[in-house]
């Protein structure tokens, strides 16, 4: 059988684990073999929330309407959650799905089966699973949330990746001064900060300011070549700041 694997991060995700399309990508992979079906084409949303409906997802709509095309006769994901994080939204995907005569939905764990009026179990268990499974996701969510107010009412850094030109000092190498990991300025960073801000005052294009770092021997916070998206990213956030 012929089916299109679906692939899904969120921001948060790719955030934090840079490479989960890769390894959603060899789990349906290993799904679709597992089920003897053939993966015919790769629809993929990057970034975007799972709790948005199909509507607003491009990827999963483009292998909806794989499916309603007869282009494929069904579709594989890792896991529930990559087609939805709201109980309703995954509902309603799997109807969209169903609405073609056997369509199948495939996950790593295997195939979910389609509602039957005779067997009612079948639609609970599933809904039972995906709520749990949303606790689960909320209260770690909360967890978080608790640590970074906790960490932020201390004087550290709670928001995320540290802004260009400041760095969150690691727990062994803080001063008596700096216990919660406060941010402190990294003077290479911020040399090139004020060149970024003195060359786009002046009408320097993105590009022009990238090249000039680069030239200049200024790497980006992660060691690499600065980039025009990189440079309008701090632009953006320093002017917003001022």
């Amino acid at each position: 059988m012929k089916v299109v694997g679906y692939l899904r991060v969120s921001t948060i995700e790719q955030a934090e684990h840079g490479f989960g399309l890769d390894s959603q990508r060899a789990a349906v992979r290993a799904a679709a073999t597992a089920g003897g079906h053939r993966v015919v084409a790769w629809c993929s949303d990057e970034g975007i929330s799972g709790a948005k409906p199909a509507a607003d997802r491009p990827g999963l709509t483009d292998a909806l309407e794989m499916i309603r095309d007869g282009k494929a006769q069904g579709i594989v994901v890792r896991d529930l959650d990559r087609l939805a994080r709201e109980i309703t939204v995954q509902e309603a995907v799997l109807a969209a799905v169903w609405q073609t005569a056997d369509a199948v939905v495939l996950t790593s764990s295997g195939p979910v089966q389609p509602d039957d009026p005779d067997d009612p179990m079948r639609r609970v268990l599933r809904l039972m699973v995906g709520v749990f499974a949303d606790l689960e996701r909320s209260m770690i969510a909360k967890r978080l949330r608790d640590g970074r107010r906790a960490k932020k009412a201390k004087g550290g850094w709670a928001a995320g990746r540290e802004p260009y030109g400041f760095a969150s000092v690691p727990p062994k190498e803080r001063a008596a001064d700096n216990l919660h990991g406060a941010l402190v300025p990294v003077a290479d960073q911020q040399a090139a900060l004020d060149r970024i801000l003195d060359l786009h005052t002046h009408g320097a294009s993105l590009r022009s300011i990238a090249a000039a770092l680069t030239e200049e021997g200024h790497p980006t916070s992660g060691g690499g070549r600065c980039q025009p998206t990189t440079v309008a990213r701090i632009i953006a956030r320093n002017t917003t700041a001022a």
